[in-house]
């Protein structure tokens, strides 16, 4: 009798050590929150990855990020996609409007980003057209396509996102706003229902708050 009490005492603590460790102390119980929380923790430095645009010269990914003046809210999309794409797109929408009035009274110098992970199909020519239809503003919104397809598959890595080719030609992925710090460091990411938060926060870090 005592040994099973024994022996179900030493599985309980295994497993609240292992959960402990897992969660994070029990901070997170989903893969997506310890992402989340190890980036807030350990901000990622944006890999060497050369990007290009309409308007944007071809560049590495840190030279166009960490141009020590602005934050950067950033997504990734495909112009074909007309799912979660389009929700990104009226959140970058409504993200402009606010930048646009934080430029009006001298407010923290904060840009957005789309970079495209479907780079073989979306050339530079559709970026412009997509940005055209979203009614993006160049002096704030830009859209970059990674140039290779092996730097786009260390890039998604580096950043944790999911994209899945759903066999028609199109994919499956997850999305959220992620903020880049003025050293093009990845300190945060956002639900697209949080645009609020993301923005705040960058505003936040754009005005010389601590991380």
């Amino acid at each position: 009798m005592l040994r099973t009490a024994l022996l179900c005492a030493l599985l309980a603590l295994t497993g609240y050590t292992s959960a402990a460790w897992l969660t994070h102390d029990f901070q997170v119980w989903t893969a997506e929150g310890a992402r989340r929380l190890e980036i807030a923790l350990a901000p990622l430095a944006a890999p060497a990855v050369a990007v290009e645009g309409s308007g944007v010269r071809p560049q590495l990914l840190p030279q166009l990020l960490a141009d020590r003046q602005s934050v950067t809210i950033v997504d990734f999309i495909y112009t074909r996609c007309q799912t979660v794409c389009l929700s990104l797109g009226s959140v970058f929408q409504q993200l402009q409007a606010a930048l646009h009035k934080d430029r009006s009274t001298g407010g923290a110098d904060v840009k957005l980003l789309s970079i495209s992970f479907d780079g073989l199909r979306d050339s530079t020519q559709d970026l412009q057209a997509y940005g055209s239809r979203l009614r993006a503003d160049p002096a704030l919104w830009r859209f970059v396509r990674v140039r290779e397809p092996r730097d786009e598959a260390r890039l998604l890595a580096a950043f944790q996102l999911v994209v899945v080719p759903d066999g028609r030609g199109d994919f499956e992925h997850n999305a959220a706003l992620l903020v880049v710090d003025r050293q093009g460091r990845l300190v945060r990411v956002f639900d697209i229902a949080q645009q609020q938060l993301a923005l705040d926060y960058a505003r936040h870090l754009a005005s010389g708050g601590a991380r």
